[in-house]
């Protein structure tokens, strides 16, 4: 089994700064594809960034230019670095693990989501 846990959110000021984890823990797997959504009160969950194994990252609009992903295979954790955060960055931040297990078979888990609350 894998289980994705997400860590890091919290609450800063617009402008502020915080870098989000996401490990899967287990065994006998290595990350395929990590992707991190976003979800307002209300509102349906978004695309924020994405990364391959490789390194290869693919950004939502609103956050290229200040946000990173970066990925420690080793580790199987992945980072997002928020910078220069707005008060429309609030949301529930969750992390979308496309697992590749050693027999090749693929699955997908979601994290519990971590808060992330930017104020004015």
């Amino acid at each position: 089994q894998v289980q994705v846990v997400e860590s890091g959110g919290g609450m800063v000021q617009a402008g502020g700064s915080l870098r989000l984890s996401c490990v899967a823990s287990g065994s006998r797997f290595s990350i395929n594809r990590v992707s991190w959504y976003s979800q307002a009160p209300g509102k349906q969950r978004d695309m924020v960034a994405t990364i391959t194994s490789d390194g290869m990252t693919n950004y939502a609009d609103s956050v290229k230019g200040r946000f990173t992903m970066s990925v420690d295979n080793a580790k199987n954790t992945v980072y997002l670095q928020m910078n220069n955060l707005k008060p429309q960055d609030t949301a529930v931040y969750y992390c979308y693990a496309n697992i590749r297990w050693y027999n090749g078979q693929t699955t997908r888990h979601w994290g519990q989501g971590t808060q992330v609350t930017v104020s004015s």
